[in-house]
């Protein structure tokens, strides 16, 4: 039976490396006020396991549709929409390639060649407002792989 890309689950080394890239994030002091993810399976597992390793409560995930296989300029526009929330200072996104990498690098004025599967970059952005989220506007602060 064929799976859809959409449904399909997380192999054996995401379920190990989901968790392990969570603790790694709590040891760098991360606390995101916001998580988002892709309602993919694998993205949305990846997220629930980052959840669990920062103490984020699953049920305040936040899901949105047009994070699946968004390219950079989607995610941008989903990102800027985060400040009609709770107004988070710290968002952490789950998506999916080649969107993510472009977006990280066009934020942050970056040139990383490929965020693996469960990698994580952080940038520190320049910007007093969510409104004033543009290309360019941070800096890397940390890049980290399951490797």
């Amino acid at each position: 039976m064929d799976i859809s890309d959409f449904d399909r689950p997380l192999n054996d080394r995401g379920l190990k490396d989901a968790p392990h890239m969570g603790k790694r994030l709590k040891e760098r002091g991360v606390h995101p006020d916001l998580m988002i993810s892709s309602p993919a399976v694998r993205a949305l597992t990846t997220c629930s396991a980052l959840a669990i390793a920062l103490g984020y409560p699953e049920d305040k995930i936040k899901t949105d549709k047009r994070l699946y296989h968004a390219a950079e300029d989607k995610l941008l526009t989903v990102i800027k929409e985060c400040r009609n929330a709770q107004d988070p200072r710290v968002i952490l996104v789950v998506g999916h390639n080649p969107g993510l990498t472009e977006f990280a690098n066009r934020l942050l004025d970056d040139s990383i060649d490929n965020i693996p599967t469960c990698g994580i970059v952080a940038g520190e952005l320049n910007i007093e407002s969510w409104d004033d989220l543009a290309w360019g506007c941070g800096e890397r602060e940390f890049f980290e792989t399951p490797k």
